[in-house]
C-alpha cells in the first residue's frame, strides 16, 4: 500500500463484538490517521458485505465472534478485494494462532493485551507499510520455512488418524472407536501410537490441547 497523501481519505472497517474495544480502536486510528472514515460492526457475517457496501482499504478485526470464527473470513475479505489490509487484533496467543492467519490472509497480527504504543505502532504500519509483524511473528515466519507444520501440527495426520484424534478428545474410549468406526481395536491402538509420534505428544490430555488449540 501507497503511504496515504495528506488529503486522501482512507476507509478502516472495525470488527469485533465488543464496542468498548471498537471505539478505544477508533480513537486510536483518528489519533494517527486524521483523514480515516472508520464503519464498525460486531458480526463476523457482516464483515465482507460491509467491505464490498463501502470500499474498506484497512480492517481491523478480533479473531473470534459469537456467530463465527474470522478465520474463515480472511479468504473471502482478500476474495471480494486482495488488496485489502486486515490486522487481526485479538487475546489469542500470538505464537500459538499467528501463522494460521497470515495464511488465511493477515496483513498484521496484534495482542490485545499490548501496550497502546504497540498498537498504534500496528495501526501505524498498516497504513503507511501495509503489514505489521512482530519481532515474535516474524521468527514465527522464518521457521515455517524449515518447518511447515508449524502453522497447524494436524495437518501431518491423514484423514484417518485425525477422525481417531478428535473422537478422543470428544471423549470416546478405544472400544467405542473401534466400534463405531468398525475396526479392531487393537487397529485404533496403532493408530493411536501414529498420532503420537507424529504429534510428538505423550498422552490425551496434551492431545486435546493441540486438538482445541489448532481446530479454532
Amino acid at each position: 500500500m501507497e503511504a496515504p497523501g495528506e488529503n486522501k481519505e482512507i476507509v478502516f472497517l472495525l470488527a469485533d463484538d465488543h464496542s468498548i474495544v471498537r471505539q478505544g480502536m477508533a480513537i486510536l486510528i483518528d489519533e494517527i490517521v486524521p483523514n480515516a472514515k472508520i464503519y464498525q460492526t460486531s458480526s463476523s457475517q457482516q464483515i465482507v458485505e460491509m467491505m464490498k457496501k463501502n470500499g474498506v482499504e484497512i480492517a481491523i478485526i478480533d479473531a473470534h465472534f459469537p456467530d463465527g470464527n474470522s478465520l474463515h473470513v480472511l479468504p473471502q475479505m482478500k476474495a471480494e478485494n486482495p488488496d485489502v489490509k486486515i490486522l487481526v487484533f485479538t487475546g489469542l496467543e500470538e505464537d500459538l494462532h499467528v501463522l494460521k492467519f497470515i495464511k488465511a490472509g493477515a496483513s498484521g497480527y496484534v495482542s490485545k493485551l499490548s501496550d497502546e504504543e504497540q498498537i498504534r505502532q500496528a495501526i501505524s504500519d498498516i497504513v503507511h507499510k501495509g503489514e505489521y509483524f512482530s519481532p515474535l511473528s516474524r521468527n514465527l515466519m522464518l521457521q515455517l520455512v524449515q518447518n511447515p507444520g508449524l502453522i497447524n501440527p494436524l495437518g501431518s495426520l491423514t484423514k484417518r488418524e485425525l477422525q481417531i484424534a478428535e473422537m478422543y478428545a470428544e471423549g470416546y474410549g478405544n472400544l467405542e472407536i473401534a466400534n463405531d468406526l468398525d475396526i479392531k481395536q487393537n487397529t485404533v491402538s496403532t493408530i493411536k501410537k501414529n498420532i503420537f509420534e507424529k504429534l510428538k505428544i505423550e498422552n490425551l490430555v496434551e492431545l486435546i490441547d493441540l486438538i482445541n488449540t489448532h481446530k479454532i
